[in-house]
């Protein structure tokens, strides 16, 4: 008779570790969303953008919080669970009915297993179509112009060149008291000035201009620019006062959201995915060897020594006058011409060609130098983009294995400490959290700075946590009371029966 290979014991495990994963993936999700937004509230607050804009920030910002969320909701998921198994006594049933910590997890990893290759597709097909759009988003709102909200008593300045200032505003009538203008569109040295005693703000009709009317007031402006600016002094400057019963100035100010075009990301590594991002890698490495081999032929070439390049020629001409000088040398018995000691050759020099001789050396070293560290910027671009695109690259697979770890990690802590809850497995999940945090950020820092290769700054996590996850399985499957105080209190006993002998004679 067949038999079904998925046991009761499966389902009910696989249950509970599932409606857990799904709600504390929400909740990671709304925590990480919420730092996600404060980061970027400056982007949004003030600029009166419209609910659907909102909708589409907020989906593109979930998506990009998703990947890691997966590791947190699974390391929290899988320490509630096994704790409520601990706690209701029903994992000390299971092990006493002959059942192993490695079968009870068994479906548990498989179902880990699917969420890992499921995050690595997430990173890898999704996440970058969703990455480009949310950065193309916050780019276009930080460049879209505030809401137009004038406060009452202090200088506005949401409108680019201008300061304005209003004593009293009547919301209902749409009316502005007291106003000072300072027009600085055209420079702070080329200012107008203007007081009014009320005024109006109304956009066109195409939203693209501000159409400000003043009532009852002044202009000041100064006439001869050219002449203020030449003397640099503001004496005896004409200067033209305006007294009007109303005027209407019409100002650049564009309050739609302009979309920035979704091309300008298209080679940013967080737009690519692992086949993009590995043919980059290879075309751009392949840039920077040519650029290195043909910037270090050029010096070789051209500069070796300080020598500048000459025709052949040239080198011809060199070589026989220094075989007919060594030759003289020879036939007076002063000895070879290669024997020569340069100082002594510049000592000989009087000391006008000395000066020369140095000063034409010093310009030489200086070329010398600016192009060597011309030539160094050139290829730290390289690799720069190249680091930046292998970060991304392993990005996309530590993600994903950190859930396997984190479930490693999780549940033999929750069949150790046998809590349930959402006490102690929600602190044990923060701290551990925390601590992969700031490991895998220092691997980022090192890798992105180029102090260690990009895949051992990237993995350097994995390396520490993963030791730690398959010792505390080992732990839990042996049944050790690593976090039992009575137990350890039992092992120090007797160093402390020792100290306290010591301490009596």
């Amino acid at each position: 008779m067949w038999r079904s290979p998925i046991k009761r014991l499966d389902v009910y495990v696989l249950r509970n570790f599932l409606g857990l994963f799904l709600l504390t993936l929400m909740v990671c999700i709304f925590i990480l969303l919420m730092q996600f937004v404060w980061m970027h509230v400056r982007d949004l607050v003030g600029k009166g953008v419209e609910l659907s804009v909102l909708a589409e920030f907020f989906i593109y910002a979930v998506a990009s919080v998703v990947p890691l969320a997966l590791p947190l909701a699974v390391l929290l998921a899988s320490l509630i669970s096994f704790g409520n198994l601990g706690e209701k006594v029903e994992l000390t049933a299971m092990k006493a009915a002959g059942i192993s910590l490695f079968r009870i997890i068994r479906p548990l990893v498989l179902a880990v297993l699917v969420i890992c290759v499921g995050a690595f597709y997430f990173s890898n097909s999704i996440l970058p179509v969703t990455q480009v759009k949310l950065w193309t988003l916050i780019f276009s709102l930080r460049q879209k112009s505030p809401e137009l909200d004038i406060p009452e008593g202090e200088f506005y300045d949401g409108i680019s060149g201008y300061q304005i200032y209003v004593r009293h505003k009547d919301p209902k009538r749409g009316m502005l008291y007291d106003m000072m203008l300072y027009d600085y569109s055209k420079g702070f040295r080329d200012m107008t000035v203007m007081v009014a005693d009320s005024g109006k703000i109304v956009f066109s009709d195409d939203k693209q201009y501000l159409m400000l009317h003043l009532y009852s007031g002044e202009s000041f402006e100064n006439l001869d620019r050219k002449q203020q600016r030449a003397t640099g002094t503001t004496k005896n400057i004409p200067y033209r006062r305006e007294t009007f019963a109303e005027k209407q100035l019409l100002i650049d100010f564009n309050s739609d959201l302009t979309r920035m075009d979704e091309s300008v990301l298209a080679d940013q590594h967080v737009s690519k995915n692992t086949w993009q991002l590995i043919q980059s890698i290879d075309s751009v490495h392949t840039l920077s060897v040519e650029k290195g081999l043909e910037q270090s032929t050029q010096l070789v070439e051209s500069r070796y020594m300080g020598r500048e390049r000459h025709s052949v020629e040239e080198y011809e001409q060199i070589s026989r006058r220094y075989e007919q000088r060594k030759q003289e040398e020879t036939a007076k018995g002063g000895g070879s011409l290669a024997a020569c000691n340069p100082d002594s050759l510049f000592a000989s020099l009087s000391d006008a060609k000395k000066e020369r001789v140095l000063t034409i050396a010093i310009e030489r070293a200086r070329s010398q130098s600016e192009q060597v560290d011309y030539n160094a910027v050139v290829l730290d671009d390289y690799q720069r983009y190249i680091r930046r695109h292998e970060i991304e690259l392993h990005r996309k697979f530590t993600l994903a294995f950190a859930c396997l770890i984190f479930f490693f990690i999780g549940a033999p802590l929750g069949a150790i400490i046998r809590k349930g809850g959402l006490g102690t497995p929600v602190i044990i999940s923060v701290v551990m959290f925390i601590i992969y945090y700031i490991i895998d950020n220092t691997g980022y820092k090192m890798a992105r700075e180029a102090l260690w290769p990009c895949w051992a700054g990237m993995w350097l996590s994995s390396f520490v946590l993963l030791p730690i996850g398959i010792f505390l399985t080992y732990k839990a499957a042996t049944d050790s009371a690593l976090f039992n105080p009575e137990a350890w209190m039992k092992m120090l006993e007797p160093i402390l029966k020792k100290l306290k002998l010591k301490g009596e004679n």
